[in-house]
């Protein structure tokens, strides 16, 4: 199994992110999705996984899916063996031979899972002490859990719950941002 790799934040991620944005927008013109960058490399000065995660908001998962063969076609594969455990989202890596992994998240724009991951991404960003107590988590998790991705992600699992409950129950809720 691949080691749990979290190293210091990048100020090269989000230049990243707004190539991968840019080649998803044209990948889902004409159509008008939302595209965000979540995850710990979204989030300036927090350690992460060099992992570039890409939420995309449509209109529907029909949207999404239509597009499925225009995703593999610039690199990215479908993954949808999560779909059992998170049947609202539909997953896609692209794991380039240079340069960071890449996963896409399709969601519906303004659903639960949109709102949450814009929610939890927001309150890391604008409360220092959350971001510190999730990195101090995070960097005591990879070394605890350094042989096992599956342990790392279940065990940061009841904080990221508890801050998007706090987030969205104070009004972090991003709705259609």
């Amino acid at each position: 199994m691949a080691k749990v790799v979290v190293t210091s934040y990048c100020s090269t991620w989000p230049r990243l992110f707004a190539a991968v944005r840019d080649e998803l927008l044209g990948v889902f013109a004409p159509l008008e999705v939302g595209i965000e960058h979540i995850g710990s490399t979204a989030v300036p000065g927090l350690a992460a996984k060099p992992v570039i995660d890409v939420l995309v908001g449509a209109a529907s998962l029909a949207d999404i899916e239509a597009r499925i063969g225009w995703l593999e076609a610039v690199g990215y594969s479908y993954v949808s063996k999560y779909e059992a455990a998170l049947p609202l989202r539909r997953y896609f890596v692209k794991a380039p031979a240079e340069g960071l992994r890449i996963h896409v998240h399709g969601v519906e724009r303004g659903a639960r899972l949109w709102r949450e991951h814009l929610a939890f991404r927001d309150a890391l960003r604008n409360d220092e002490d959350l971001r510190a107590r999730y990195q101090e988590l995070k960097l005591r998790l990879a070394r605890e859990f350094a042989d096992d991705k599956t342990a790392y992600t279940e065990a940061k699992g009841p904080f990221i719950e508890a801050a998007v409950r706090r987030a969205v129950s104070s009004g972090g809720d991003a709705g259609e941002a």
